[in-house]
């Protein structure tokens, strides 16, 4: 860890993340975010920690394990924490301050991260990798975004953790809903919309929510993402009152 400080350890043990796909970890669902998810991804040059999971000993001794790991904030680091919403950021300064990994954030949520150092910020698109790019996508909260991973080279990942935009429903359905903490519902379905043109032709593969996972009540990621995003039905969800229907009719 980047320190020995025994102040910075936290008390509970806690259980190590799961691994649910060749490079791709999940953990345990957070109290410190609302039972949100957070995963660790092998990307083809660095490690992306996409959300903060609980900050439990067992959580730091995999992360600061990582064969990649290296603590500082240059351009060259081969470890990242992705936030992708204020849902999302849990116990981020303590975690960081563990691990002495950078922090990426949109820029609208910064400020909810006074003392995290170092701490890197994008507007509206950011390549991080080759392999990996963020999008701003509003609507859950002013600063949400999500990450897409794609295959270099034909190789590789081809997913997108898409945070809190998308929360599961139904087992192998993912859908945006409408709830009382939601920033701004109108600007959330024109980040779909506007996601559905960024993406590649016939991507995602799969899709990786920061929400809670229990709807899904088997697989941890959604298969078919492109056809998912592509079948959601935004004039209808546009009605959609606050705590409404969970499961919007698709498009025909």
């Amino acid at each position: 860890m980047a320190t020995a400080e025994a102040s910075l350890l936290p008390p509970e043990e806690g259980r190590p993340p799961q691994r649910v796909a060749p490079g791709l970890w999940l953990f345990a669902p957070s109290r410190e975010s609302q039972g949100g998810s957070a995963w660790l991804l092998e990307a083809a040059g660095t490690d992306l920690l996409i959300d903060c999971p609980a900050f439990t000993r067992a959580n730091l001794r995999f992360l600061a394990g990582r064969p990649r790991h290296r603590a500082g904030g240059s351009a060259e680091s081969q470890t990242w924490i992705l936030l992708t919403g204020r849902g999302g950021h849990g116990r981020c300064r303590r975690l960081q301050q563990a691990l002495g990994w950078p922090v990426l954030v949109q820029e609208q949520e910064a400020y909810l991260l006074p003392g995290v150092d170092p701490l890197h910020t994008f507007a509206s698109e950011h390549r991080l990798a080759p392999d990996v790019r963020l999008l701003w996508t509003p609507g859950p909260s002013p600063g949400a975004c999500v990450v897409h991973v794609a295959p270099v080279g034909g190789v590789g990942q081809d997913g997108l953790f898409c945070g809190r935009l998308l929360v599961p429903v139904a087992p192998a359905r993912l859908a945006p809903l409408r709830q009382r903490g939601t920033f701004h519902w109108g600007r959330q379905l024109r980040s779909l919309e506007r996601l559905r043109q960024w993406l590649p032709s016939g991507s995602p593969d799969w899709i990786a929510s920061g929400a809670g996972l229990g709807a899904l009540r088997g697989p941890k990621l959604v298969e078919k993402g492109a056809s998912l995003l592509r079948n959601l039905n935004l004039e209808a969800l546009a009605l959609q009152p606050p705590g409404g229907p969970m499961t919007p009719k698709p498009l025909s």
